[in-house]
C-alpha cells in the first residue's frame, strides 16, 4: 500500500514538474509578446487574465499582479486571472482527470470573464487599491534568453553545473523507471506514452538550455521552490484519505453533508497556498465529492498566486476573496442542486 501510494505520488509529482518546466520554455521563448495585445481594451484584458489564469501553475496570476500593480489592467482582469486559475492544483488535476480538468478550465474561462466584467461595474472608483502604493512591484521578469545554441551545449555539458548535472539524473532516472515499468502503467497507453514523450523533451531542454535559464527557472523556480512541496503534499493528501477510508465511510459522510462540505471548500480557497486544495482534487479523482464542489473549491482559490498581491494591495486582496467566495458558493449550490 505503501509502495503504490508513493509511486502515485512520484506519477503526479513528476508530471507537475514536466508541466512546469514546459510553461517556463514557452514563456521565455514568447516574451510575452500576446500579452501587450490583448491589454489595449478591458475586454482584451478579461481575456487575457483568464488565459493566463487557466495556464497550470502561478506564473500567469503572477503576470497579472505586477501588470495591476502598474496600473496597467483593471481590478477586473485581476479578478478574471484569479477566478480562472487553480495554481499547482492544476497540474496535478492534468495528471490524475485529464478530461475532467480541461472541462474545469473551459468552464473557468468563461465564469472568469464574467466575473472581471461584473467586478469593473461593482467598483468603478478602484483607483482607492492601490492608493499610496509606489508600484514598483516587478513579479518574474524575463531576461533575453537564447535557449537553444547547438554551439554550446557541448562546452555547458563539458563543465557541467550541479543544478544540470542534479536534473540529468533527476530526468533521467525517471525516464528509466518509465522505460522499465517501475512507473506508469503496466501497458502503453495514451498517459504513459504522453509522460515519455514529456520525459524526453524535458532532457532535450535541461541539456539544451543555457546556465542562466536553468538556474533562475528550472532550479530556482520549478525544482526549489516546488518540486518537494508539491510531493509532499500529495503524498500526504493520498495518505491521509487512505486511512480516513479505511477508519470512516468518508464517501457517505460526504454524501450526506454536501452543503457543508462545500463550505469547507469555499473557505479552504481563502488559504493563498497550493497544497490544502489537493484533498478536493483527490477527493474528487476517487468519485467521493461531485465536481460542484471542485469547481467551487477552484473558483475561491488562487494557488500563491495572491501572495504578491498582500505586498500590492491588501483591500485588493480582500475584495477579491469576497467576490471570489461568493461566486464560488453561488455556483457551487447550483450545481449542488441541479445534480443531486
Amino acid at each position: 500500500m505503501i509502495t503504490g501510494i508513493l509511486k502515485h505520488a512520484m506519477m503526479i509529482t513528476s508530471f507537475v514538474l514536466i508541466m512546469m518546466l514546459l510553461i517556463e520554455y514557452i514563456n521565455v521563448h514568447t516574451r510575452g509578446s500576446w500579452q501587450r495585445v490583448l491589454q489595449k481594451t478591458r475586454l482584451g484584458q478579461y481575456v487575457l487574465g483568464a488565459v493566463l489564469g487557466v495556464m497550470p501553475g502561478c506564473l500567469g496570476a503572477f503576470t497579472i499582479v505586477s501588470l495591476y500593480s502598474h496600473r496597467t489592467v483593471s481590478f477586473g482582469a485581476l479578478v478574471a486571472t484569479m477566478i480562472a486559475t487553480s495554481g499547482d492544483e492544476a497540474f496535478v488535476m492534468l495528471s490524475m482527470f485529464p478530461l475532467q480538468a480541461l472541462g474545469l478550465s473551459v468552464l473557468l474561462f468563461m465564469v472568469a470573464i464574467a466575473a472581471g466584467w461584473m467586478a469593473d461595474r461593482l467598483f468603478p472608483k478602484q483607483e482607492q487599491f492601490l492608493l499610496n502604493e509606489d508600484h514598483d512591484l516587478e513579479l518574474h521578469h524575463e531576461d533575453l534568453c537564447e535557449c537553444f545554441s547547438a554551439r554550446r551545449i557541448l562546452p555547458q555539458l563539458i563543465k557541467i553545473s550541479f543544478p544540470r548535472a542534479l536534473l540529468i539524473i533527476l530526468f533521467g532516472g525517471l525516464l528509466f523507471a518509465l522505460l522499465t515499468g517501475v512507473l506508469g502503467s503496466d501497458n502503453w497507453d495514451w498517459k504513459r506514452i504522453t509522460f515519455l514523450l514529456g520525459l524526453s523533451f524535458s532532457l532535450f531542454v535541461i541539456l539544451t538550455v543555457p546556465d542562466h535559464f536553468l538556474e533562475q527557472h528550472l532550479w530556482g523556480h520549478v525544482v526549489k521552490k516546488h518540486l518537494l512541496r508539491i510531493f509532499l503534499w500529495t503524498t500526504g493528501a493520498l495518505f491521509a484519505i487512505h486511512y480516513l477510508d479505511n477508519w470512516l465511510d468518508i464517501g457517505s459522510l460526504i454524501q450526506e453533508n454536501l452543503y457543508i462540505v462545500l463550505i469547507i471548500a469555499v473557505l479552504v480557497g481563502i488559504i493563498p497556498e497550493s497544497g490544502p486544495h489537493l484533498v478536493f482534487v483527490t477527493l474528487f479523482s476517487q468519485g467521493t465529492i461531485p465536481f460542484a464542489i471542485l469547481m467551487a473549491n477552484s473558483i475561491v482559490q488562487d494557488g500563491h498566486g495572491t501572495l504578491p498581491l498582500l505586498a500590492v494591495s491588501r483591500r485588493a486582496f480582500i475584495w477579491l476573496k469576497v467576490i471570489n467566495m461568493a461566486l464560488g458558493l453561488a455556483l457551487g449550490l447550483v450545481g449542488l442542486y441541479i445534480f443531486s
